[in-house]
């Protein structure tokens, strides 16, 4: 059994720091060496991320590619390390609520421990 917090470290939250990472770089102008700094990451991690070779295998719909965008705007202008976390955690739910589990891992259900009924 894969819990949904598994499916979504290993496939979603990559998509979500490639697009985080994208948005840094295109839309704020943001270097590779910034955006790494910002994220916690290697500058590798970060070119990897915008060259595809990294979360490359999900397609967000624009409403999630919104979502991210207002993240990767709060994460530049400097938030706790809490709202942080609170804002990843934001994302995937609404990741979660969007129906890409549905899609793509047929079989599982919402994370419990955020609050998220169980899906029908």
């Amino acid at each position: 059994m894969r819990t949904t917090c598994e499916i979504m470290v290993q496939r979603v939250l990559p998509a979500i720091r490639a697009e985080i990472a994208r948005c840094m770089i295109s839309e704020h102008g943001k270097t590779q060496q910034e955006v790494a700094d910002l994220l916690e990451l290697s500058k590798a991690a970060v070119s990897q991320y915008i060259h595809d070779k990294r979360g490359a295998d999900v397609g967000f719909s624009e409403d999630a590619q919104y979502e991210i965008r207002l993240l990767a705007g709060r994460l530049i202008e400097g938030i706790s390390s809490r709202e942080q976390v609170v804002g990843m955690c934001n994302v995937c739910k609404f990741i979660q609520r969007s129906g890409w589990l549905d899609r793509n891992a047929s079989g599982t259900d919402r994370c419990i421990l955020c609050g998220d009924e169980k899906r029908s």
